[in-house]
């Protein structure tokens, strides 16, 4: 079975993409769709969702077109890189546009601590299956604190505090077969959610994600991965691990405000001018996958109607 090869940017915290799509094309393609909304067999990728690649080409990298392959490998193969490694303008930019912080990493520690004290008393099944959701989850620390956030340097093992770590490193100590050891990894990967609006963060959490397994598979089995494992957490990640609104629930600028124009007639003026309006239509509403069932779910299925129409 094919190995995967060991990274360049094993010690590095920022994943280079060229690297990625060199050593794993269809991989790396996975990491880019969009599976929320589409219906067809045809998947779209995620979206930009933001303006800070635009002098790179104003259509290409505008806020609503699809991140494609070509536009972050070759010439652009270290364009998208961890908050912590972007200058310090465009950090305060994105925090001011978009409310983007690092949080570091004691920080993480702190408040899943709190959460998971609740859970220690779990059999190892029951603690893999629970699901987490980490909302507006940027690089997905809370998920998975493949290196700091603050100054940008890979955490060892030992000290990574993401809910997902602790899962896979209570699987690490606890399972000896082989087998086993996959069904529960791929189970907690299936248990654990994040979001994001920003298509470049989102694409930064995806490889964490991806990377995080490979870092756990060879502390446990002391050997890369094979590419079929890798390739089948690749998918999960792309579910779980999606892009919207969280305030509407939506792909990021997937509504449109369209104008409605209304006739005031009246019995002694009929050239009254006509009056504009406006009204929003809301975007696409997002899908995820219920593993459980194996079916993808509106994200705000249990979201009444009229707080749904009040949220947009």
């Amino acid at each position: 079975m094919q190995k995967i090869a060991e990274p360049n940017d094993n010690l590095l915290p920022d994943v280079i993409e060229d690297d990625l799509y060199i050593q794993m094309p269809h991989i790396f393609e996975i990491l880019l769709l969009d599976r929320t909304t589409s219906s067809t067999k045809r998947a779209k990728n995620i979206i930009w969702a933001n303006d800070n690649y635009n002098e790179y080409g104003s259509e290409s990298y505008a806020a609503t077109a699809q991140i494609r392959q070509e536009l972050i490998t070759g010439k652009r193969g270290k364009l998208i890189m961890p908050r912590a490694l972007k200058t310090a303008e465009l950090q305060k930019k994105r925090t001011k546009t978009k409310a983007e912080v690092f949080t570091p990493t004691w920080i993480v520690k702190l408040q899943n601590d709190a959460i998971d004290a609740d859970y220690k008393a779990d059999d190892l099944e029951t603690y893999t299956r629970r699901k987490w959701l980490e909302i507006a989850c940027g690089e997905a620390p809370y998920m998975a604190t493949r290196y700091d956030m603050e100054i940008g340097e890979v955490i060892p093992l030992m000290g990574r505090q993401g809910f997902l770590d602790r899962k896979l490193a209570r699987i690490n100590t606890e399972v000896v077969d082989k087998a086993e050891w996959q069904r529960l990894v791929e189970l907690a990967y299936k248990s654990s959610y994040g979001f994001e609006w920003n298509g470049d963060s989102l694409l930064l959490a995806r490889e964490n994600l991806l990377y995080t397994y490979r870092d756990y598979y060879m502390d446990k089995w002391r050997e890369p991965p094979t590419y079929g494992l890798f390739k089948a957490i690749a998918v999960i990640i792309s579910y779980n691990v999606f892009q919207m609104d969280g305030l509407t629930y939506t792909i990021p600028l997937s509504g449109t405000k369209e104008q409605v124009q209304e006739y005031q007639l009246s019995l002694f003026d009929l050239d009254e001018p006509e009056k504009e309006e406006w009204i929003i239509v809301p975007g696409k509403r997002v899908r995820i996958m219920n593993w459980d069932t194996n079916k993808m779910e509106f994200f705000d299925k249990g979201v009444k109607k009229d707080e749904r129409k009040h949220n947009h």
